[in-house]
């Protein structure tokens, strides 16, 4: 808020400045949550050509550390998996 403009009624309703400023804010906040969920999507973009190239070379359905095979089910849920769960 500018200095130059009186304190507003704690009563009173918003003024045209307030409405403005409440609006720039949110605004701000949108465009954040859009470059986090840019962030997000490029790292599944990422896991998706992982998967493509697995797939290319013969390797989707192996575990990527230990060899073994990834069971279907696995990838049924997440299909860009490139490990077994870890037993619990």
């Amino acid at each position: 808020m500018s200095d130059d403009l009186p304190p507003a009624e704690p009563d009173a309703p918003p003024t045209d400045r307030e409405n403005v400023d409440r609006a720039d804010a949110a605004a701000d906040d949108r465009e954040t949550d859009d470059l986090v969920d840019l962030d997000r999507i490029a790292a599944d973009l990422d896991g998706v050509e992982a998967a493509l190239q697995r797939l290319d070379s013969g390797t989707y359905w192996t575990d990527e550390v230990t060899g073994q095979p990834i069971a279907d089910s696995v990838l049924d849920t997440d299909p860009v998996a490139r490990r077994n769960p870890d037993p619990a």
